[in-house]
């Protein structure tokens, strides 16, 4: 009879749906699979690639959310306030978590990585198991780091008022006392899980290894704000030789009997990388030519020994179209002129715009609108990577991730302006290496104005005119339900922020990676010391980032990725993902039915 699994997954972000649904998925592609259960505050369409196999879906609040007004800042406070409410409706919660299992007859629970789910299967009496490559009793510890997670020009907007709703609450960390008996109960859950899987990109993980313990805040060093020697041992050493946390017996079903032991000992196992796969054909001319004329890029873009592609996907942003006088109207068809080719560029007010907004673009959408410049129609990124499986009709926007906002005036405080309007030429210098590049910009709103002017035509099927104006040469929208595995291995670059899922997508496909780091999200310790051992990372400030001065560290990243990535292309460094994941999948099967023989023999 097969074995039928709960599958918890935090709502929190893309990270944990797309590994999810890629491990769900080598579960049911077994030779006898089992029943798999997806539970989660995620939308079911982010875990499309394993429902179309079979899995069952089931829309469920399971864990809290860190919060973040700002893309590059936590709401400490507000985060706390969420995590109280949520711990103040645990009891309820697990109540119907346990009749929910033994209604599914549930033989073994699966999480990534909420807490709750292991105190629910510990109270069913259940075997659970942890994947994952961080748990978030070390994000929350985090929140009481002293330091100040807030950039000057934040600082400058939230003491001018910018905020429609007032002032963004200053920076300020969480008191230990607040803060510990929070964490513990987060802490106390993951202890009552019974084995882990440690995905690639881990950092500690306290509730199994006696050793770092929390807070997460003595894990780093202040000053190189990098984890310290003692940390980065400890993640290199065979988890075989940590000492682990004992486990916690079950509770005796009869009345004043003694706990029960469980059959088996704690024990953590290393997971190979669970990573969406790119589809058959990509690395071929063939199926590069036919995938990039399917997002909008001309023919004569298609050749990657002249082009070569930028990747921007950044989570909750807006690129927003300017309101502006129009100038003449030029082809999009892909007979257009290069700009290589062009004898001269029209200053014609985007770049000044565009500017301003990368000023903003890692804020949130509460600013004033009292002035503002911008039409109401926007490019909305809601966030990296792209949906789960392709093609999907839509990308879900987390909560958690602040869309951007609009700056009165010319786009700065007080209306400075900068002190020149750029042309689209002068805005590519500073975003893009040089005129071999173009950038294609992730996560657009697919409204009917935006796909003809990703698609270079009208619905009359003439050629694009005064929309073709609102971005520079060289840059391109990619459309909404875009398969990022695709586009990675398409890419040449990514620029973005450091998770899990987008960084897996770089490694498996060898694209260099820019980031643009987040101080309070200690899961980037880990992505990065992964960066470094199989990948390449190259690390941008927030201020190159909002003043668009990305062609620096695209072209550092390209020198220092280019040969693997074009010997990815070429075949090599590619390892076989499906097998691994199979692998795993049996091997966790292995361990439930060992589990429950040894139940039967008790």
């Amino acid at each position: 009879m097969s074995l039928c699994f709960a599958y918890y997954c935090s709502g929190h972000g893309f990270g944990h749906a797309t590994r999810v649904s890629a491990f769900a998925s080598y579960l049911l592609t077994l030779e006898d699979p089992p029943t798999v259960h997806i539970v989660s505050s995620a939308p079911i369409r982010v875990f499309s690639t394993s429902v179309a196999l079979g899995a069952l879906y089931r829309n469920a609040d399971i864990d809290p959310v860190i919060l973040q007004p700002l893309a590059y800042r936590v709401d400490r406070q507000k985060s706390i306030d969420v995590l109280q409410s949520f711990l103040n409706k645990k009891e309820q919660k697990l109540e119907e978590e346990i009749r929910w299992l033994q209604e599914i007859k549930a033989d073994c629970v699966l999480s990534d990585a909420a807490f709750l789910a292991f105190l629910a299967a510990h109270r069913a009496r259940l075997p659970s198991v942890l994947i994952t490559n961080f748990t978030f009793d070390s994000i929350y510890s985090l929140l009481s780091a002293s330091f100040v997670d807030q950039s000057q020009h934040d600082r400058l907007l939230a003491t001018q008022g910018y905020f429609s709703q007032g002032p963004v609450e200053p920076d300020v960390p969480i008191s230990e006392e607040t803060l510990v008996p929070l964490v513990q109960q987060i802490f106390d859950g993951y202890r009552h899980a019974d084995m882990l899987y440690r995905l690639p990109g881990a950092i500690p993980i306290p509730s199994f290894a006696t050793s770092p313990e929390l807070p997460a805040t003595r894990w780093i060093d202040p000053i190189g704000r990098s984890f310290k020697s003692n940390v980065v041992s400890h993640l290199i050493q065979n988890p075989h030789t940590y000492t682990l946390h004992a486990s916690i017996p079950f509770s005796s079903s009869h009345s004043g009997a003694p706990p029960t032991t469980k059959p088996m000992p704690r024990n953590v196992r290393l997971a190979p990388l669970l990573v969406r796969l790119p589809n058959d054909g990509i690395y071929t001319a063939e199926g590069r030519a036919r995938f990039l004329s399917s997002i909008g890029i001309p023919e004569h873009r298609h050749d990657p020994a002249i082009t070569k592609i930028l990747i921007v996907s950044f989570g909750g942003q807006i690129f927003h179209k300017p309101s502006r006088s129009r100038t003449p109207s030029r082809s999009a068809s892909p007979n257009r002129t290069p700009p290589e080719q062009e004898t001269s560029s029209r200053p014609n007010g985007f770049s000044s715009e565009l500017s301003s907004e990368l000023h903003s673009l890692s804020r949130g959408n509460s600013l004033k609108k009292a002035g503002q410049v911008f039409s109401p129609g926007h490019i909305h990124i809601p966030g990296a990577p792209a949906p789960a499986a392709m093609p999907s009709p839509s990308v879900p926007t987390f909560a958690t991730i602040p869309p951007t906002p609009t700056f009165p005036n010319d786009g700065f405080p007080n209306g400075d302006a900068p002190p020149a309007v750029l042309d689209d030429l002068d805005v590519r210098s500073l975003m893009l290496p040089d005129a071999s590049w173009i950038a294609v910009v992730c996560g657009v709103a697919d409204s009917q104005e935006w796909r003809s002017k990703r698609n270079g035509v009208h619905a009359s099927g003439t050629g694009s005119t005064e929309d073709d104006d609102d971005l520079p040469e060289g840059f391109y929208i990619a459309p909404r339900d875009v398969y990022m595995p695709d586009l990675m291995a398409a890419g040449d670059v990514l620029l973005g922020k450091l998770g899990y899922g987008t960084v897996s997508e770089c490694v498996d496909s060898c694209t260099p990676f820019v980031y643009v780091s987040r101080p309070l999200f200690v899961e980037e310790h880990g992505l990065r010391l992964y960066l470094m051992r199989e990948g390449v990372g190259v690390e941008m400030t927030r201020e190159a980032y909002e003043a668009g001065e990305w062609a620096s560290a695209v072209a550092d990243a390209w020198r220092a990725g280019a040969k693997r990535k074009l010997e990815r292309r070429a075949g090599k460094h590619a390892p076989d993902r499906r097998a691994q994941g199979l692998q795993m999948a049996r091997d966790l099967v292995a361990w439930v039915n060992e589990w429950a023989d040894k139940v039967q023999l008790d």
